[in-house]
């Protein structure tokens, strides 16, 4: 007897701890999510951004694996952190972004607009998508006819979250998971664009080239004289007369 108490004592002590450092899991990456995510808009420089976006997806999830989403968090992993952002960091420094290029348009009214028109859009969708649902009365999972507790009917059938996560992902949410695949390729499409050099005509001279002078001709028509040949405006001889004589010279003394 004394045993068996016991026992229940060391188990409710491993289960308060263990519920303990999963809250202190979910603290810690929650704001490791929410402080990648302020950087990834905040930073000025694409490559930068899309590394803390790599953090933020590392973080979320660590917060699938708490909640026991075993496959949304390998999917996390493999799918956004893996396959996407690697396609779009390979974009990014193949089209060889400068770091004083930066990603935000600053001084311009119309994109500061925009773009918070359209953060209000995704916050209200997100909000209508996760918080509507659960917002009614309580309810308490129990037996039916005890009090106001309802029955938990179906909870034991569901054999683990990917079972889950298909049904609703091809049943309820069919329309989101195309949405989705729609941004990801705009996202795409917009890492192209921000990460495009546009070439200006002194970037050459800049990076230390020398255009190289144009070759004289050979042959002029008739009438004309070789460009060469053309009279020097300060010194009045011939600006192409100099070089053969040096090459006769060195041909004489070898």
């Amino acid at each position: 007897m004394a045993m068996s108490a016991t026992l229940a004592q060391l188990t409710a002590g491993a289960e308060s701890a263990g519920g303990a450092a999963e809250f202190w899991v979910f603290v810690v990456a929650g704001a490791v999510a929410l402080g990648s995510a302020i950087a990834m808009v905040a930073l000025r420089h694409a490559v930068h951004a899309a590394l803390m976006l790599v953090v933020n997806l590392f973080a979320i999830a660590v917060l699938y694996a708490v909640m026991e989403a075993q496959f949304l968090a390998v999917i996390q992993l493999i799918v956004y952190a893996g396959a996407i952002m690697v396609l779009f960091l390979f974009v990014l420094m193949l089209l060889g972004v400068a770091r004083e290029q930066p990603v935000t348009a600053g001084g311009h009214a119309v994109h500061t607009a925009a773009s918070l028109g359209l953060g209000a859009v995704l916050f209200v969708g997100l909000f209508a998508a996760v918080a509507v649902p659960f917002i009614g009365p309580a309810s308490v999972c129990g037996a039916a006819g005890q009090g106001d507790g309802l029955a938990c009917a179906g909870l034991s059938a569901v054999d683990s979250n990917v079972t889950e996560v298909g049904l609703s992902l091809f049943t309820d949410f069919v329309w989101p998971f195309e949405v989705t695949s729609a941004l990801l390729v705009i996202a795409a499409i917009g890492a192209v664009v921000l990460g495009r050099r546009v070439e200006q005509p002194g970037d050459l001279i800049d990076r230390g080239g020398q255009a190289r002078p144009a070759l004289p001709d050979a042959h002029p028509p008739a009438g004309e004289p070789s460009r060469g040949h053309e009279p020097d405006a300060a010194g009045g001889g011939a600006v192409g007369a100099a070089a053969p004589a040096a090459g006769d010279d060195e041909e004489v003394g070898r």
